[in-house]
């Protein structure tokens, strides 16, 4: 679909882009009915980037997500380093950014007492309280995770892409996608603040509904559901450990005229 006239004024000056903010989102999956289902939630008309889009949960890095007292099990930093193709620093911050953000938006924990167990219930008051703590920015989740005697569980995570958001918009992300299967045992929490609307959605009808224009998605989500859709659920952290992760960034071309979104995955989106 051809892109708003408005944009063209931003073609051929990406030297004047505002300057991408790390970040991480989390593509939860579990086993349905219909095959391998994600969690998906409806960002509120309100909000300054992406309103109205389903989205995978997750956020901007925040600086205590690079404090090295986050208690941690699994692969390393330096280890993620080299997998994310950044600095060691970056990459604490967007594995603990990826953690603390599906906690915070979904209630799902990918942490345990140790590093060969998972927290198997979130749904009590306790951990709603500390969900909105650390929305709030009253808590950082290194903190949460000592006092409750846990480690990330960063094994529980596979990078599965690199998106950076094109040069025309105002609020830019750079931003690491990861893939995680749903524990055992946990459920998704209350709603969070930012979205109105959440879902467990098979991805072949998350696809469906998109390409029927009955839902929304900007192009890295709608990629990543395409490229997930027809895996099991067993399959996808196996599947996320082959991938070569490469920044991707959408530019502004022009075609007979009208302006699209191009990729470096050689098509149009």
């Amino acid at each position: 679909m051809p892109l708003p006239e408005a944009l063209r004024s931003h073609v051929g000056r990406e030297d004047e882009a505002a300057a991408p903010r790390d970040a991480a989102t989390v593509v939860v999956v579990r086993d349905g009915e219909h095959g391998i289902e994600a969690y998906l939630l409806r960002r509120q008309q309100s909000m300054a980037f992406a309103p109205r889009m389903y989205v995978f949960p997750g956020g901007g890095v925040d600086d205590p997500d690079r404090f090295t007292d986050v208690p941690w099990a699994g692969p390393t930093p330096d280890v993620w380093a080299e997998r994310l193709g950044c600095s060691e620093d970056i990459a604490r911050g967007l594995v603990c950014a990826a953690v603390r953000e599906t906690f915070e938006e979904c209630g799902v924990l990918l942490a345990g007492p140790d590093e060969h167990s998972v927290v198997a219930d979130t749904s009590g008051a306790r951990f709603q309280d500390a969900r909105l703590a650390l929305e709030a920015h009253e808590l950082t989740f290194g903190a949460y995770l000592a006092e409750s005697g846990l480690v990330l569980r960063a094994d529980l995570l596979g990078a599965w892409a690199h998106w950076i958001t094109p040069t025309f918009e105002p609020r830019r992300y750079d931003t690491r996608f990861f893939v995680a299967v749903l524990p055992a045992g946990q459920a998704v929490g209350a709603l969070a603040r930012e979205a109105d609307h959440a879902t467990w959605a098979p991805l072949r009808d998350v696809l469906a509904a998109v390409d029927g224009g009955e839902a929304a998605m900007l192009p890295p989500t709608h990629v990543t559901c395409r490229d997930i859709a027809g895996l099991r659920t067993d399959q996808v952290l196996g599947a996320a450990a082959e991938r070569r992760i490469h920044p991707i960034e959408p530019r502004l071309v022009e075609v007979e005229g009208e302006l699209f979104l191009e990729t470096d995955l050689g098509e149009f989106a």
